[in-house]
């Protein structure tokens, strides 16, 4: 049905994966308001619902398009859909939060969150870059093996993150309830936005790099790595504009450690992710933004990411992208 209506035109695929945007982003919120008034109505605490609810929901547009890519062999499309996010989430998200509003940060967030963010990029790096049986599949790409590996590091993440948030019961969210049977409706229609959505995204951005002559990297480094990040962009810039610039950073950062331990290691423990021409790039850059924003809250006087770091980040990111376009295959 699908591919029948793509056939159209390339108009029809851009109107598809902006309809596949709308509905993978309101999917996410439906589905996490509705998860979250229902965990609530069982008893369980706002801290337990903020740290899985709440947090793997920022990140749900990216796994369902990668579970997506994956069931359809467009495994090219799985691995530059998470690079591309945590490229655009560090260095084009923070870079415009910080130029309204520096962002400040806490200090589990500098010793901790910021430091596995590092390790995130530079562990892809190196299971692309090592070719060791027990991190990667002989063409350099991400096998099962490191796949699994990807997921006991989120295992771990999360392990610390709840002792963290134990210690600080004060940083939780306040989850609203509903009634059973809304709650109940907003799952369903979660769940269908999100399935739909990633359809659409999917099957599109392969005919458009069909018709334009591109690969699916360059378009999952781009197009879709930029719709998939629109939550974390408007919770971003809307926290900036309340001066609540801090929820900024621990959103961006913690999507960036979801995406590569818990998306990418499900991913890649599904199906074998290969590499791809660029990859190695992509990985350093992902892993350069992270390091980026760690010197600059480790170095400021206010431990905050201020308007230079800022501008410095969109620097970075202008350039990397025009390297990208330029060489592009």
């Amino acid at each position: 049905m699908i591919e029948d209506l793509l056939a159209n035109g390339i108009w029809v695929a851009i109107i598809f994966i902006i309809v596949g945007f709308v509905a993978l982003v309101k999917g996410a919120d439906c589905l996490v308001d509705g998860a979250s008034s229902i965990a609530k109505r069982f008893g369980i605490s706002d801290l337990v619902i903020g740290l899985t609810v709440v947090a793997f929901g920022t990140s749900m547009p990216e796994f369902v398009v990668n579970m997506v890519s994956v069931g359809e062999g467009s495994t090219d499309l799985a691995i530059t859909n998470i690079l591309g996010s945590n490229i655009i989430n560090t260095l084009v998200i923070l870079g415009v939060t910080a130029l309204i509003f520096p962002i400040a940060s806490q200090k589990h967030s500098r010793n901790f969150d910021i430091p596995m963010s590092i390790f995130a990029g530079i562990f892809v790096l190196g299971a692309i870059l090592i070719h060791a049986p027990f991190l990667s599949s002989a063409d350099g790409g991400i096998g099962r093996l490191g796949g699994i590996l990807l997921l006991l590091f989120f295992i771990y993440f999360l392990y610390e993150t709840f002792r963290h948030a134990k210690d600080h019961p004060d940083e939780a969210e306040t989850v609203k309830t509903m009634s059973t049977g809304k709650a109940i409706l907003f799952l369903l229609l979660g769940f269908a936005g999100l399935v739909i959505g990633g359809e659409l995204i999917v099957k599109s951005a392969v005919d458009i790099a069909s018709r334009c002559g591109v690969s699916q990297a360059i378009i999952g480094l781009t197009v879709v790595a930029l719709g998939t990040s629109l939550p974390e962009l408007a919770t971003s810039i809307i926290a900036a504009y309340k001066h609540n610039s801090d929820i900024a950073l621990g959103n961006v950062i913690g999507s960036n450690i979801f995406n590569v331990f818990f998306v990418l290691g499900t991913s890649a423990t599904i199906r074998p992710l290969p590499t791809y021409d660029g990859i190695a790039l992509d990985a350093c850059v992902a892993a350069l933004g992270s390091i980026v924003v760690w010197i600059a809250v480790k170095t400021d006087k206010g431990q905050k990411i201020n308007r230079w770091a800022g501008a410095a980040l969109l620097l970075i990111y202008a350039g990397y992208l025009t390297y990208r376009l330029i060489t592009l295959k």
